[in-house]
């Protein structure tokens, strides 16, 4: 008890310094910004045309302060959560089918491997066509860019898994089922939360795309309205809460993961 204490402490001591380094690197990135864009720094970089770190502070500040700015907020996350819950259910129901099963392996890999280098917002207007309303076809865009990284993710897990864990279970009597649920799915863990986050990263990009071209309310929607009203500031603004976003759900995610996989071995490095 005392020992593991000490452990947490000397754990929760070197946290700091990495905390520290990573705000110091994002003051830096700040303060540059507002120096090469306060005094109008026109090199091979126009940063004379940009806003200064001031206005679109004050921006951000006015954004706040309406409504609208929560209601896009709640569109574009139930639109990312919708689907990448889809996409977590179905990438990893058939990235273990196709890492397990000749079958379906020969059946449907040929047409993941197809569809797969597609990027998902070229899809945008097979999605518009397809869908009666727009909100299901973002849906659908945002699902089907994070599944692919989900699927082969836990594919590749599956299919490194060492074939003696599943001998010693059927060796215990085990069935089939007994090898999914006990060996399978724990041991490709590690890979589905890679996938996953990778997915969720990939899904983000091609919901503000998608919200760009064909949205009437979202994160990504009002971007690029500030940018067509010739609104600079609020184009950061939106560049800013579309990366806030994308890292609070992200290092959500890689939380989840550390939690669901905290039986594996780790190094003094990887538990922080």
């Amino acid at each position: 008890m005392h020992n593991d204490r000490l452990r947490a402490r000397h754990r929760a001591r070197s946290v700091w310094p990495d905390r520290a380094l990573r705000l110091v690197s994002v003051a830096a990135a700040v303060l540059v910004w507002q120096l090469l864009t306060a005094a109008d720094v026109r090199l091979w970089l126009r940063f004379d045309t940009l806003p200064t770190v001031t206005e679109v502070v004050m921006a951000f500040g006015r954004r706040l302060a309406t409504d609208v700015y929560y209601l896009d907020l709640a569109q574009s996350l139930i639109r990312i959560l919708t689907g990448f819950v889809i996409a977590t259910v179905l990438g990893v129901a058939s990235g273990i089918a196709l890492g397990r099963s000749r079958l379906v392996a020969g059946v449907f890999g040929p047409l993941t491997e197809l569809a797969r280098p597609v990027p998902a917002i070229a899809v945008v207007p097979i999605a518009i066509l397809l869908f009666p309303d727009d909100e299901a076809g973002m849906v659908f865009i945002t699902g089907l860019a994070a599944y692919f990284p989900i699927m082969v993710s836990t594919r590749h897990a599956v299919r490194a898994l060492p074939t003696l864990w599943e001998d010693s279970v059927r060796t215990l009597g085990g069935n089939r089922w007994d090898v999914l649920v006990r060996v399978v799915f724990p041991g490709a863990l590690p890979g589905i939360f890679g996938g996953l986050s990778v997915g969720l990263g990939v899904a983000w990009i091609c919901l503000i795309s998608a919200e760009m071209i064909s949205g009437r309310l979202g994160v990504g929607y009002r971007t690029w309205q500030a940018y067509t009203l010739v609104d600079y500031p609020g184009v950061f603004v939106g560049i800013l809460t579309i990366g806030v976003l994308g890292f609070g759900t992200s290092a959500a995610i890689e939380r989840l993961g550390r939690r669901v996989t905290r039986w594996l071995p780790r190094g003094e490095g990887n538990t922080r």
